[in-house]
């Protein structure tokens, strides 16, 4: 099954231990070894290995091969693609409370309008 981009970015990110891989690698290039450091109690390095894997078939991360080191790194294409993709449904809430905050403003105004008319003068 061939997914697109999208969906293969939002599964990666749906996984707290691929998020927190992803928040190192924002601070620098790490090994296998060294991300998987913080999580070895948790899960085995297989474990890791698989989110790893998960990360780069997103495209998220990328793998280099240094003698004996693997140095991963954050790529962020594919943080862009999923920005562009948000921003329009950001347009989309922003206008709705905008209409929405127009609307409160009319009913708070008839309110206080209607108010006015029941009040009694003695």
């Amino acid at each position: 099954m061939n997914q697109d981009k999208l969906s293969l970015t939002f599964a990666a990110l749906g996984d707290p231990t691929r998020r927190a891989i992803l928040v190192r690698l924002s601070k620098g290039e790490a090994s296998v070894s060294e991300l998987a450091k913080p999580f070895m109690s948790e899960m085995s390095a297989p474990a890791i290995t698989k989110h790893l894997k998960v990360l780069e078939k997103a495209g998220l991360i990328t793998k280099g091969r240094e003698a004996q080191w693997r140095p991963c790194k954050l790529n962020g294409e594919p943080f862009k693609e999923v920005s562009q993709w948000l921003e329009h449904y950001r347009q989309f809430w922003e206008e709705s409370f905008d209409r929405l905050d127009e609307y409160l403003k009319t009913m708070t105004k008839a309110t206080k309008k209607k108010g006015k008319k029941n009040v009694r003068k003695k």
